[in-house]
């Protein structure tokens, strides 16, 4: 059964349904199966890091 992990930032419960149905779409017609797992991982920016400093500093300064 293949499993998709997708790590990003926080989003809503509505973006999550849709980002699952529409993976789950992809990958069942690409494999010809019907079982695909979705696993969603969310990372608060002030656990991510990009280029030397943490998301969340980052952005305010955008």
């Amino acid at each position: 059964m293949p499993t998709i992990i997708v790590e990003g930032p926080p989003i809503s419960v509505e973006k999550k349904r849709e980002l699952v149905k529409r993976f789950t779409k992809v990958a069942s017609e690409i494999y010809g199966i019907d079982h695909i797992t979705v696993i969603i991982k969310e990372n608060s920016p002030e656990n991510v890091g990009i280029n030397g400093e943490l998301l969340l500093d980052f952005k305010k300064k955008q």
